[in-house]
């Protein structure tokens, strides 16, 4: 099994604890619902940073990657509830990359997930990708893993919505690396310093030009649309 979908909205901020509940109530029972409600949209799913820190990390999965200009999105983007116009502002450092997927192996929903974010140096797209999918594939059944799943950022061509607008503006990843998986050890393994199979180091060496942003989130919350269906 993989992604659901040829598409996926993979999205980072920052999220103050004193607003985290009324976050995760608004997020889980108003917008996930929401989104969920746009044809195209196949999955929601949440989760929060292992460390205990504010970092939060939420990915869409998609029909296509037509699903981010369209008209029943934009709809919602460009005319937010009174409660998503109060949480918006508090969704801070925020990195949202609207992706198409490049490779997918295994499941999207497991206990822990790590993201990493990347970008390929001049000239070495296709052999970073080939390097990370073939790696991948093998990831997605090592104990401990679930799945594995690579995205490349590629702008849809719409003009700024209005809750970018009120967020002030939103970052890019240009390459997205989610690895899901059920030990938080096995997980921690890939990404050691120097050493493991998704290092930066090791990313390097595959063609990327960096590797600049790598976390371990916990499962907060995931759902299909006939999940939030009344």
């Amino acid at each position: 099994m993989a992604l659901l979908g040829k598409a996926a909205l993979a999205m980072w901020w920052d999220m103050a604890p004193e607003v985290r509940s009324d976050f995760e109530d608004w997020h889980s029972h108003e917008h996930f619902p929401e989104r969920l409600s746009v044809p195209g949209f196949r999955r929601a799913t949440r989760w929060t940073d292992n460390s205990g820190s504010e970092g939060i990390f939420v990915m869409y999965e998609l029909d296509g990657h037509e699903v981010l200009s369209s008209a029943a999105y934009l709809a919602h983007l460009n005319a937010p509830t009174p409660w998503s116009t109060k949480m918006m502002p508090h969704h801070r450092n925020m990195v949202r990359s609207q992706c198409r997927v490049l490779a997918s192996f295994g499941g999207s929903v497991a206990r822990h997930a790590l993201t990493l974010r990347l970008s390929p140096k001049e000239g070495q797209a296709d052999r970073l990708q080939a390097a990370i999918t073939e790696l991948a594939q093998n990831l997605a059944s090592r104990p401990g893993l679930a799945g594995v799943h690579l995205l490349r950022h590629e702008s849809p061509p719409i003009a700024q919505t209005t809750e970018q607008k009120i967020r002030g503006g939103d970052k890019t990843a240009d390459w997205v690396l989610v690895v899901c998986g059920y030990e938080l050890h096995a997980l921690e393994t890939l990404a050691a310093k120097g050493q493991g199979s998704l290092s930066e180091t090791a990313l390097i060496e595959m063609g990327a030009a960096s590797a600049d942003f790598s976390a371990l989130y916990g499962l907060s919350n995931s759902a299909v649309p006939s999940d939030t269906q009344n």
